[in-house]
C-alpha cells in the first residue's frame, strides 16, 4: 500500500500493496508487457486458454490514454495548485494557527493540501499502472518518466508544509485541534509529528527530494527495466522472468531444473549490474538515515509502519526460533512424499505428486473467492464483485508484464486496481483472494480521504491474508477426498512458509546487506554468501542448495523498491492466524468489527484496532500463537503420512 508521504504529491505508484508469487511476494515490479498502442495504452487481445477469457483492466476510469487531454490538464492544474498553495501558506503556518480561528484556518490549509494529494495520486497511479503493463514501450516509458519528474517538481512547492507544521508550538497546535474542522485531521497530524525528530531543514529536504530523480528513483527504474529485458533460455525458448519462474511450479521435474538453471545462468551474466544497483541504493539509504538520525538500518521503515522496533524484533526472533518446527519439518515431509531424503532448491515449490492437475478456469476461481467472501460478509463480497464487473482486474499473462501481483489503491476519488498473472493453479486462486482482500480494504478505507486512507504496513497485509484464509477454509471444508485435502493443506502450509519464514529470511538478508554496506561495497560474491547463509538457515537440511542459487537475491523487487517491507507479510500472516482463531470462537458481530477495522484506514494505531479482538502484538505469546497455527497444520499432515 502507499505509505504516508511527507509531501502531498506522490510519484507514480511503484510501491503498492501486497503481491505474491509462489517463490517471493513482490511489490509492483514494473516490468514489460505485451506491445500495445502507446497512444491509448490499451491491452492487447489474448487467445482464450484453458483458464477461459481473462479480464483486462480499464484504466480509462483514471485517464483514457497517455495522450489524454485530461491528463495534460490535470498536470497543469497540479502545478498551478502547488504554486498557489506555497504562495498562500509558506512562512505563515505558525502565526496563522496562533490566531483566534487558527484551527479553522489550518484545517482549510490541510484540505487544500489533501486535494492536491488526491489529484497527484490519480496522475501518479495512472502513470505507474500503465508502466506496469509495459515498461519497455518507449512512449510509455517517457510518459512515466515525465510524470515522475513533474510530480517531483511540484512537490518542491509543498515541502515546506509538513516541516512548518511540525515547528508549530505544541500548546498552539493543541488549542487549534479543538476546532472540529482540524480535529478531523488529528490522526494525520499526530502521525506527522512523530517524524519531527528526523526532519532536516527546508533546503536539505528540497535537495533530498530533487536529487531522488537522479538517485534512488533512477536506480529503481534501472532495476525495473533491466529485469524486464532479461531473457532466460529454457529448452529452445527464450522466456521473460515470469513464465520462467512459473516453471518452478511445473509438474515436470526436468522443466523445474531447466528453469532454475536458466535463471542462475542469466542472473550470473548480469550480477555486476544488480550488485551495483543494490550497493548504490543501500549507500543512498545509509546517507539518508545518517543525516536524519536513524540509529538502526530498519528504523525508518518502522517509523513509516508506525510499529515499535521491539515488536518487530520479537516477531523476527520468534520466527527464526520456529524454523525447525516449521520449514525444516515441512520440507523433510515433502521430500519424503517425493521419495527423497533431500529436495533440490528448484523442487521447493513443486506440485505435490498427489495434487490435482486440472486447470482452474477463471469463472471457477471467481466463484470460489466470492462465495468464501459472501459466507463471511455479503458486504465484503459485494465490494469484491465490483473488481470483476467494473474491470478493475488485469489477469492475463503477457510477455513482459509485471510479474507477481498487487492491488494498488490509486486515490480515494477513484478506486483500486488489481494486477495478477493468472494461470489456473490453486495458488493463483489464493493470489486472487489475497489481492481482493487488499482491494476491499482499500475501498473501505477510501472514505478517510487521501491523507488518512493509507494503512501502515503493520496492518496492510491483514485483509489480504484474511481473504486467503477464508477461501482456503471454505475449499478445505468442501473437499472430501483425503489426498486432495492433504494437497490443499500442504499448499496452504507452503504459502504460509513463503509468507512467514521466507519473508523473515529476506528481512535478515536485508539487515546483513545494509549493515555491511556501511563499511564498503559488497561484491556480487559476498551478496551471494549472505543470501545462502540466511536461506540455509531458513530452509533447513531437507533442501539442497546447489550452485547457481547464490544469485537468486537479484530479482526480489522489495529489496529495491521498499527496503525492509518484507516483515509486513510475516506480521500480517501471524496476526491473521490469531484473528481467525478469534473469529472461529466469536459470537455475533465479528464481521462488522472486522470491516470497521478495515474502514479505519490509517486513522488509528494498529494496537487500537486490534484491541476489540483481544489481541496485543506486544505480548510475546501473540507471535507464538500465530506460528502455532502453522505448526498445527504440519502436525495434521504428518499424521496423514
Amino acid at each position: 500500500m502507499k505509505s504516508r508521504s511527507k509531501t502531498a504529491v506522490r510519484k507514480p505508484a511503484t510501491k503498492t500493496s501486497a503481491a505474491k508469487t509462489s517463490i517471493a511476494k513482490t511489490s509492483i515490479a514494473k516490468t514489460s508487457a505485451a506491445k500495445k498502442s502507446a497512444a491509448k495504452a490499451k491491452p492487447s487481445a489474448k487467445p482464450v486458454s484453458k483458464t477461459g477469457k481473462l479480464p483486462e483492466w480499464n484504466l480509462a476510469d483514471l485517464y483514457s490514454g497517455i495522450d489524454a487531454p485530461e491528463a495534460a490538464r490535470d498536470l497543469e492544474k497540479m502545478d498551478a495548485d502547488c504554486v498557489a498553495f506555497e504562495t498562500d501558506y509558506k512562512g505563515k503556518l505558525a502565526t496563522g494557527t496562533a490566531n483566534e480561528d487558527g484551527g479553522k484556518w489550518l484545517a482549510e490549509a490541510v484540505r487544500r493540501y489533501e486535494a492536491i494529494d488526491d489529484l497527484a495520486g490519480r496522475l501518479g497511479s495512472y502513470a505507474g499502472l500503465v508502466h506496469a503493463g509495459d515498461s519497455v514501450d518507449p512512449a510509455i516509458s517517457k510518459f512515466y518518466g515525465d510524470v515522475s519528474e513533474r510530480l517531483t517538481a511540484a512537490s518542491t512547492h509543498l515541502l515546506f508544509f509538513a516541516l512548518e507544521l511540525n515547528r508549530i508550538d505544541d500548546d498552539i497546535l493543541t488549542r487549534a485541534l479543538q476546532a472540529p474542522e482540524l480535529a478531523h485531521y488529528r490522526p494525520w497530524i499526530e502521525d506527522l509529528r512523530k517524524e519531527k525528530p528526523y526532519q532536516l531543514d527546508d533546503k536539505l529536504e528540497q535537495l533530498f527530494l530533487e536529487k531522488a530523480q537522479t538517485g534512488y528513483s533512477a536506480f529503481n527504474r534501472l532495476f525495473d527495466q533491466t529485469i524486464s529485458s532479461l531473457r532466460f533460455k529454457v529448452g529452445a525458448k527464450e522466456l521473460a522472468i515470469e513464465p520462467t519462474l512459473n516453471f518452478l511450479q511445473d509438474r515436470d521435474g526436468a522443466k523445474r531444473k531447466a528453469a532454475a538453471e536458466a535463471l542462475a545462468k542469466t542472473f550470473k551474466a548480469n550480477e555486476r549490474t544488480f550488485a551495483l544497483i543494490t550497493n548504490t541504493l543501500a549507500k543512498d539509504k545509509d546517507i539518508s538515515d545518517r543525516w536524519r538520525g536513524f540509529k538502526d538500518v530498519a528504523d525508518s521503515r518502522h517509523l513509516n509502519n508506525r510499529v515499535e522496533r521491539e515488536v518487530v524484533d520479537a516477531l523476527v526472533a520468534s520466527v527464526r526460533a520456529a524454523y525447525p518446527k516449521l520449514s525444516h519439518r515441512y520440507y523433510a515431509l515433502k521430500a519424503k512424499w517425493f521419495g527423497k531424503k533431500k529436495l533440490a532448491y528448484w523442487d521447493r515449490n513443486a506440485p505435490l505428486p498427489f495434487a490435482a492437475t486440472d486447470v482452474i478456469g477463471w469463472p471457477d476461481a471467481r466463484n470460489m473467492v466470492l462465495t468464501a467472501y459472501r459466507g463471511f460478509s455479503p458486504k465484503m463480497a459485494d465490494i469484491a464483485e465490483r473488481f470483476f464487473t467494473d474491470r478493475w482486474i488485469d489477469a492475463p499473462v503477457r510477455q513482459g508484464k509485471a510479474p507477481g501481483a498487487f492491488s494498488h489503491p490509486t486515490t480515494p476519488s477513484a478506486h483500486p486496481y488489481v494486477l495478477m498473472n493468472y494461470q489456473g493453479k490453486p495458488r493463483d486462486v489464493m493470489t486472487l483472494a489475497h489481492e481482493l482482500g487488499h482491494g476491499v480494504h482499500q475501498v473501505l478505507a477510501a472514505k478517510n480521504g487521501a491523507l488518512m486512507a493509507p494503512t501502515p504496513l503493520t496492518l496492510a497485509e491483514t485483509a489480504s491474508v484474511f481473504g486467503e484464509m477464508l477461501t482456503f477454509k471454505r475449499l478445505l471444508a468442501q473437499t472430501n477426498n483425503t489426498k486432495q485435502r492433504q494437497a490443499l493443506l500442504a499448499g496452504k502450509v507452503e504459502d504460509m512458509i513463503n509468507t512467514v519464514v521466507r519473508q523473515i529470511a529476506f528481512y535478515s538478508f536485508e539487515r546483513a546487506v545494509h549493515t555491511e554496506r556501511k563499511n564498503g561495497e559488497l561484491t556480487a560474491t559476498r551478496l551471494g554468501e549472505l543470501w545462502l547463509s540466511v536461506q540455509g538457515e531458513s530452509l533447513g537440511p531437507a533442501i539442497e542448495i546447489k550452485a547457481g542459487y547464490e544469485n537468486y537475491w537479484m530479482y526480489i523487487p522489495h529489496f529495491i523498491h521498499s527496503p525492509f517491507y518484507v516483515y509486513a507479510y510475516a506480521f500480517g500472516d501471524c496476526l491473521v492466524n490469531s484473528l481467525y482463531a478469534v473469529y472461529e470462537h466469536a459470537a455475533e458481530g465479528f464481521a462488522e468489527r472486522y470491516l470497521d477495522m478495515l474502514a479505519a484506514g490509517g486513522t488509528k494505531h494498529y494496537s487500537e484496532l486490534l484491541r476489540p479482538f483481544g489481541l496485543d502484538a506486544k505480548d510475546p505469546k501473540f507471535w507464538e500463537g500465530g506460528l502455532s497455527v502453522i505448526a498445527g497444520m504440519i502436525d495434521e499432515l504428518e499424521a496423514m503420512g
